[in-house]
């Protein structure tokens, strides 16, 4: 700092002393003002889950299956049958015919086998998969709605961050122009146009990331906003009352864990670190769901089954008949029956809906195999991307920051010892913010 001072006396000493300052002390550190609202990502994946209609709607739908299995376990409505039958045609004699009857009867069928139970059951293991889907559902809704938060977190740190290099680029431009209307440090015109130039372009980059902070709030509205809750909502008591036109997310990276360590240290390619991390993905929501499934299509194979049972039918009458011609009583009639058809003609019917249910039950097997594949496929990618973040993360850390920090005070040193050039001085700089806007993003 004493080379500076002597050499540039007459040159703005006081702005060369803030450039050093803000290259000593640069961090990525944001800030969020104080008047706006603050959201942090424990508070949006909260109002995400709480807020989804899809969430509501599958309880409806498991509600609505429940009540179907109850409906399926009772038995067919009674059939309830009244005529007249064998009246005079002549003269509507009811008395005149001894065979004129008023037939009141009653009919009452009986599935097929134990098509009742097995109905109940088929239907119940479906319902029970609804919850495994609504929590599969809310893990889904905390990683977008932790994602967007990330966004919105990247673009106003971002901005945070641009904003305190603004204005020591707008210092160095101060530099530029004090060296050169004092002839003491070797700028000239096209340093100060350079220096405005970079100025100007930092204000554009604002303007890009202020567009992408925007959006991705407006983004975060889907899954934090209050629009139309009141329409769905069982239980509307969180509130927020979040603006979205003032509202900021908070400027600290939420502490987050590996929850299964061993996973990420094993080799990927080894036989029992695949055993393992089938025997995880197997017990997911929605495996446990696909289960639900398979066995909700294996009742369907054993309801198909009792298409070779007969279905039984039974019916009573009472006719009552009038007196006769002389006045004379006529005998009222019972008549009961039972009705049964004959599953004797299967294999063009019975057989092929057997099979067809067979082959539904399999295909439902085969998704399970195809997720789990899909899964572990896709946690393999994560693994491979999440390595490598922390490899750059670390050289970030370790060496890329201090090497351009030392690298920006070298060259602007330089400068202003007239050892050094200013367009060095501005790449330095610019590489140094990039660098940071990186390490950022990782």
């Amino acid at each position: 700092m004493p080379l500076i001072y002597n050499k540039l006396t007459s040159v703005n000493t006081q702005s060369i002393f803030i450039v050093m300052t803000c290259l000593l002390g640069f961090n990525t550190a944001g800030y969020a003002a104080q008047s706006q609202q603050t959201l942090t990502l424990e508070e949006a994946v909260n109002l995400s889950q709480s807020n989804d209609p899809w969430l509501v709607s599958n309880q409806y739908q498991q509600d609505s299956i429940d009540s179907l299995g109850i409906a399926a376990g009772t038995l067919p409505d009674p059939k309830i049958s009244i005529g007249l039958a064998n009246l005079s045609a002549s003269n509507f004699d009811f008395g005149q015919e001894a065979m004129t009857q008023m037939k009141i009867g009653v009919s009452q069928m009986f599935p097929r086998g134990d098509s009742l139970s097995l109905r109940q059951e088929q239907l119940k293991l479906l319902a029970e998969q609804y919850p495994f889907l609504r929590q599969d559902r809310r893990a889904k809704l905390s990683v977008t709605a932790a994602q967007v938060w990330f966004d919105v977190f990247k673009a106003q740190e971002s901005i945070a961050l641009i904003e305190r290099n603004r204005n020591l680029f707008e210092q160095l431009s101060d530099i530029a122009k004090a060296g050169y209307s004092s002839a003491l440090v070797k700028s000239n015109q096209q340093d100060i146009i350079r220096a405005e130039l970079e100025v100007t372009r930092l204000e554009d980059k604002l303007t890009v990331l202020a567009q992408q902070q925007d959006m991705f709030k407006q983004k975060l509205s889907e899954w934090v906003g209050k629009a139309f809750v009141n329409e769905y909502s069982i239980d509307n008591s969180q509130e927020y009352g979040l603006t979205l036109s003032n509202f900021n997310v908070s400027n600290t990276l939420p502490n987050i864990s590996l929850t299964h360590q061993n996973f990420y240290l094993d080799d990927i390619q080894s036989q029992s670190y695949t055993q393992a991390l089938y025997e995880a993905f197997s017990v997911h929501p929605l495996i446990s769901a696909l289960e639900q499934k398979i066995q909700s299509s294996r009742k369907s194979v054993e309801l198909t089954k009792q298409l070779y049972k007969p279905e039984w039918g039974v019916n009573a009458g009472y006719s009552y008949r009038g007196d006769d011609a002389m006045g004379n009583s006529r005998a009222d009639l019972l008549s009961i029956g039972v009705s049964f058809d004959l599953p004797i003609f299967t294999s063009s019917k019975q057989d092929k809906q057997v099979q067809a249910a067979i082959y539904q039950s399999e295909s439902i097997k085969t998704e399970k195999w195809l997720m789990l594949r899909s899964m572990m496929a896709s946690y393999g990618v994560a693994k491979a991307q999440f390595l490598k973040l922390e490899q750059r993360q670390t050289l970030y850390n370790d060496l890329l920051l201090p090497q351009m920090q030392d690298q920006a005070e070298a060259s602007l040193t330089a400068y202003t010892n007239d050892k050094g050039d200013f367009a060095e001085v501005v790449r330095s700089l610019i590489a140094q913010l990039n660098t940071q806007l990186d390490a950022l993003a990782i």
